[in-house]
């Protein structure tokens, strides 16, 4: 079972590394006071967990805090198609949060901790915060803006062109999540021909 702090924070929302960044936007008072109260606790995972199961309710919604994770859709026979990565700041099971049933799953790629919400706060959230939620509709357009242009490699670009734009992709991602110090993608050979929808033995002739 995936270990999740709730009793003690060990992040405190106004001590977040996250909030040196400059892509973020800062809280006033009043906000930093809600999401403080807002957040639950920590969830730690190892790498290759399973964060977010497809056809699951979850009463809880993530961000990312630290690492990195994927979202996946899996066909019948065991077929995965990876829809897209996600990287500290990103939310976490939104669409469960408004649909009610996760229509992907989630995994983690390293070892991650995520801050736990609580889905039922959400509504507060939109009611009384209206920074904060056009801070979450703007997160979810950006994800649409992604898909856009995954979906556009998938369609139209060949082999070597969708993996020259994935890794030009993920690098940018995680440069403006500050993670350019170290860049160390932890992808294997299988997640990338599960992105592209590739077979493994096509992805390798493309990589090298």
């Amino acid at each position: 079972m995936i270990p999740v702090t709730t009793a003690v924070r060990r992040v405190p929302c106004e001590a977040c590394p996250l909030r040196a960044n400059p892509y973020f936007r800062d809280f006033t008072a009043e906000e930093l006071k809600f999401v403080s109260t807002f957040k639950r606790g920590e969830l730690v995972a190892d790498a290759g967990s399973m964060i977010l199961a497809e056809g699951t309710h979850s009463a809880q919604l993530f961000t990312l805090l630290s690492g990195w994770a994927f979202r996946y859709k899996t066909l019948e026979d065991g077929r995965r198609q990876i829809l897209n990565f996600l990287l500290p700041g990103d939310l976490v099971g939104l669409q469960g949060s408004i649909i009610g049933e996760m229509e992907h799953s989630v995994e983690s790629l390293s070892p991650v901790v995520l801050c736990v919400f609580q889905r039922d706060s959400l509504a507060t959230l939109f009611e009384g915060y209206p920074s904060l939620a056009f801070d979450v509709t703007w997160m979810a357009s950006r994800e649409e803006r992604m898909l856009d242009e995954n979906l556009l490699s998938l369609g139209r670009r060949n082999a070597m062109e969708r993996a020259a734009y994935l890794i030009a992709f993920l690098y940018q991602r995680a440069e403006k999540a500050g993670m350019t110090r170290k860049p160390v993608i932890p992808i294997t050979q299988q997640h990338v021909a599960d992105t592209l929808g590739l077979s493994i033995v096509h992805t390798n002739k493309t990589l090298r």
